[in-house]
């Protein structure tokens, strides 16, 4: 496969599931301020902070209000991780390699890009937010049932499984650090109603309430740390992500599993293999926090491996991957 095509198909996966992403995050808290006392704003700050994008929504927007935010998070052009913005890029990147995808995830991805460029024009978020968002998720569910079902399972399709996994980790990651240390307004807060609210809405904010019932009795910060950290089955925890991401990898290069040919397969391998040998205990020790900033750390350092290792030209005398 052409360098360039197995590029546009990993970040078409990547933008794709980094506006779903949003959309479940800002979906989620316009829901639990409803609930929370005098309809606390640092929710939505907190959304901001999970994004990564403060300084720019700070620098144009100032409050973080329900509207600013929404906004932001959503139809903004110039924030290159708003939901319209991701999708522009999903539907450019698509359509530079339509020979090598299907033309049924080329019709999803254009029809979902129209459906939110159109929310502009009639005003369909402020009339109707949830449904916006509820039909928005689902869109881009069924581009991924789409993809699986109509797109070979080679190459592309690895390239993009692993592009999806890599975004969905990170965005994993990012939420729960948000949750822990700066969505709560006061340390009297822990273990009340209103805590239990948030660790609530986190868990609905990746779709795993119902599955973290099956396996948990209670709702607590270990629990949903565990879960969302180091299980190995549910399909939005951190690792089950890495170990998919990594299958992907070695199904692309043939190398064999638990080996590396290449600076991609170490790093993940890498990382990887510290999960399988951790323990939530031993992660809350050490901070949850500064472990999550390093997993960042370390998984941004994945993507500019698989940069280095597949896409950049200047590295590569052969094009042809």
């Amino acid at each position: 496969m052409l360098s360039r095509a197995a590029d546009s198909i990993y970040w078409m996966s990547r933008y794709i599931e980094r506006a779903e992403n949003t959309a479940r995050f800002v979906d989620v808290v316009r829901h639990l301020v409803l609930d929370l006392p005098g309809r606390a704003t640092n929710q939505w700050a907190s959304l901001v902070q999970a994004s990564g994008d403060e300084q720019a929504f700070q620098q144009r927007y100032g409050e973080a209000t329900e509207a600013n935010v929404i906004r932001f998070l959503t139809l903004d052009h110039d924030n290159p991780n708003s939901i319209y913005s991701s999708l522009w890029l999903a539907r450019e990147n698509a359509r530079s390699v339509r020979d090598a995808i299907s033309s049924e995830m080329w019709e999803q991805i254009n029809r979902t890009y129209l459906m939110v460029k159109n929310a502009e024009e009639i005003k369909r978020i402020d009339d109707d937010p949830s449904g916006f968002f509820r039909h928005f998720k689902k869109a881009c569910h069924l581009f991924a049932g789409i993809t699986d079902l109509t797109m070979t399972h080679g190459e592309g399709w690895h390239f993009g499984r692993m592009g999806r996994l890599v975004e969905r980790a990170e965005k994993t990651s990012r939420i729960l650090d948000v949750k822990y240390y700066m969505l709560l307004p006061r340390v009297d807060y822990i273990g009340s109603p209103y805590d239990s609210l948030q660790w609530k809405a986190l868990l609905k904010s990746i779709s795993a309430l119902e599955m973290f019932h099956k396996q948990y009795h209670r709702v607590t910060p270990v629990c949903v740390a565990e879960f969302l950290v180091l299980n190995r089955q549910f399909p939005r925890a951190m690792r089950y992500c890495l170990i998919k991401a990594e299958e992907s990898l070695h199904a692309i290069t043939g190398s064999p599993p638990a080996t590396f040919g290449n600076l991609a397969e170490q790093r993940i391998g890498r990382l990887r293999a510290e999960m399988d040998y951790t323990d939530i205990r031993e992660i809350l020790d050490s901070g949850l926090h500064e472990y999550l900033d390093i997993f960042q750390e370390k998984l941004n350092a994945f993507g500019d491996a698989v940069f280095q290792t597949f896409f950049d030209l200047a590295t590569r005398p052969d094009q042809n991957n």
